[in-house]
């Protein structure tokens, strides 16, 4: 059992190119089965639909479990909220009848494993585009899975009850214009917990979503290698190196 966790480790954790493509491999599943989803939304579902989510419920439950005996706290890993998620995300595979629309909650997957140190510092190691644009990325990154994590929400608790809301997209159309505050009204929330998150969608548009918006145009600091202590991330404006104290030298646009 102990080498089985060992192998297990460094498949999920390992610098090796083995662990590198494997990691690839689990991302690139990320992303076409939230695809699938938001496909899935818009068409009805059959059969083959229904043969797609038993596969990819067997494909999370073996990574799951190969996770877990590769972990070496395995209690904590049971309960960190990211691998609730994939037990959640699982249960609305394998009951796609009774729970069908959390199955949204998939989204979650990609940002964990776009979160991870060890994914990061593949791209870094491996991207120069990665390196020099990390901040904006990762702007973008939170941008995609806040919107689609919040339309997601919509999408589950108005699409049985709201026949303004059919589709994913209907939910996206929602939540896009409420977070930029456009308001255009032709789609509105029903009861009162509908109000209640239009509300909470619009607080969150005024802070959290500018401000992502904002970090993507106009990152908060930019790469400038200090040439005494080499430190790369600095302010826009700054002047001085805050490691070493070295005079700087940036280049701005004269906007900051």
């Amino acid at each position: 059992m102990e080498s089985l966790r060992i192998k297990l480790n460094n498949l999920y954790y390992g610098n090796s190119k083995k662990s590198l493509y494997f990691r690839y491999g689990l991302l690139t599943f990320d992303v076409v089965t939230i695809a699938f989803f938001i496909v899935a939304s818009m068409i009805e579902h059959g059969d083959a639909f229904l043969i797609a989510d038993f596969t990819i419920a067997a494909v999370l439950i073996v990574d799951y479990f190969a996770r877990l005996i590769a972990a070496e706290k395995r209690w904590q890993f049971v309960i960190r909220p990211m691998n609730l998620a994939d037990i959640v995300v699982i249960g609305t595979l394998l009951a796609p009848l009774l729970i069908e629309n959390f199955a949204f909650l998939r989204i979650v997957r990609a940002l964990r494993l776009l979160r991870s140190y060890h994914v990061l510092k593949d791209f870094r190691d491996q991207f120069s585009f990665f390196r020099e644009n990390e901040q904006i990325m990762m702007s973008i990154l939170n941008l995609m899975v806040f919107i689609f994590f919040v339309t997601a929400l919509v999408y589950v608790f108005e699409v049985d009850q709201n026949d303004q809301i059919n589709t994913y997209i209907d939910a996206l159309y929602f939540t896009v214009t409420t977070l930029t505050t456009t308001g255009f009204g032709d789609i509105t929330l029903e009861g009162p917990f509908g109000r209640m998150l239009s509300v909470v969608i619009m607080v969150f548009g005024i802070s959290l979503f500018l401000r992502l918006v904002q970090t993507i145009f106009r990152p908060s600091k930019v790469n400038h290698p200090c040439p005494t202590c080499g430190l790369v991330r600095h302010e826009p404006d700054a002047v001085h190196c805050k490691h070493c104290g070295r005079v700087l030298k940036i280049e701005t646009d004269g906007e900051i």
